[in-house]
């Protein structure tokens, strides 16, 4: 009886390894832009992007985990002086370890590296178009609309979840916020993506879209991921095109937070049980080509028929007053003196 009990232990014990051989071997090599990454491992690639004319790169670095997971991708450098993200990515790009990784992180260091190499605002120096605005893009487009093309089928496909990282540019102070793409006929799409954006601790959540359907090209790239459902969430963190701290160290908590929140980690994600919810924003308009002043900043709260600012033309005479629209808090507003006809001095969220 001994024996039997013996030779069954082992027979189990064996069993038992098999098993467990059979799972680790489950976790697949990850395919990704000609090239296979294996488990636990990080690679850095550069995706090739050219015109007859010209040609650029983005720089991306692929965590592959040791075990079975989500593929979570992050984008930075959209606006390339929006310096606050592109060296979060940086310094998250340094601290992941795929073998401590359940799934696997797309991570686009510069999305418009021409952009940041030329301290460009806001536009591609090649072609004078915003990236952010060109999406799903062109095959053979200009290159702005070419990166987007390839951002929108080369990356967006692969992932499961889609977060892009902003921050207030050269004259755009900001209030830090995360932001989801809402719309009622993708309940679930939303609700993944609202419960991304809570996760990441932000204080203020900005709901985009909703309403019914989202029936407009995708313009912006987090919106293309959308498009294609994929939960898709912004980050808006950094201001003045300065790079602080404490911003940095900001969006990478989030960041940490989102990916404990998808078990890609293991990290307790804290409780975030009073952040705002904002389902409206307005936006205030320059009538005037000149002159911008005021003493609001980001953050204040505002009440309609405030006057937040006023405008002069060219020799400092005055002009128009700018007369707050509704009530609600400043989520951005422009800092700095020059403004043309049309500019938006400030971004109003709806606060009830």
């Amino acid at each position: 009886m001994n024996i039997i009990k013996s030779q069954l232990r082992r027979v189990l014990i064996l069993l038992f390894i098999s098993i467990s051989a059979v799972g680790l071997a489950q976790q697949k090599n990850f395919e990704f832009a000609e090239h296979t990454i294996k488990p636990g491992s990080k690679t850095e690639l550069m995706l090739p992007v050219s015109t007859a004319n010209d040609s650029t790169v983005i720089p991306v670095t692929v965590f592959h985990g040791k075990e079975e997971g989500p593929v979570l991708g992050i984008v930075a450098g959209v606006h390339g002086t929006e310096f606050v993200p592109i060296l979060a990515a940086q310094q998250l790009a340094k601290d992941i370890d795929p073998n401590n990784l359940s799934g696997t992180i797309i991570l686009v260091h510069i999305a418009n590296v021409e952009g940041f190499l030329n301290r460009s605002f806001r536009v591609n120096p090649i072609d004078q178009k915003n990236l952010n605005r060109v999406f799903p893009g062109e095959e053979n487009g200009s290159m702005t609309e070419r990166l987007a093309w390839t951002i929108s089928n080369k990356i967006i496909p692969f992932c499961d979840f889609y977060i892009d990282v902003h921050a207030g540019d050269y004259n755009n102070d900001l209030r830090s916020y995360a932001g989801y793409y809402n719309y009622f006929d993708k309940p679930e799409v939303s609700n993944k993506a609202k419960d991304i954006a809570v996760a990441m601790g932000f204080p203020f959540i900005v709901q985009f879209g909703n309403q019914e359907s989202l029936n407009n090209k995708a313009t912006y790239t987090s919106r293309e991921a959308f498009i294609q459902n994929i939960p898709a969430v912004d980050i808006e963190c950094g201001r003045m095109g300065i790079v602080e701290e404490n911003f940095v160290q900001r969006i990478q908590q989030a960041l940490w937070n989102v990916m404990g929140h998808l078990n890609m980690m293991d990290f307790e994600v804290p409780k975030n049980e009073t952040a705002v919810m904002i389902g409206e924003r307005t936006t205030v308009n320059s009538q005037d080509t000149g002159f911008f002043y005021s003493d609001f900043t980001s953050g204040d709260y505002v009440k309609k028929g405030m006057k937040l600012g006023y405008t002069t033309d060219l020799f400092g005479n005055p002009l128009n007053d700018v007369i707050c629209p509704v009530d609600g808090m400043i989520l951005y507003k422009t800092f700095n003196p020059p403004i043309e006809k049309g500019d938006g001095l400030f971004n109003i969220g709806h606060i009830d």
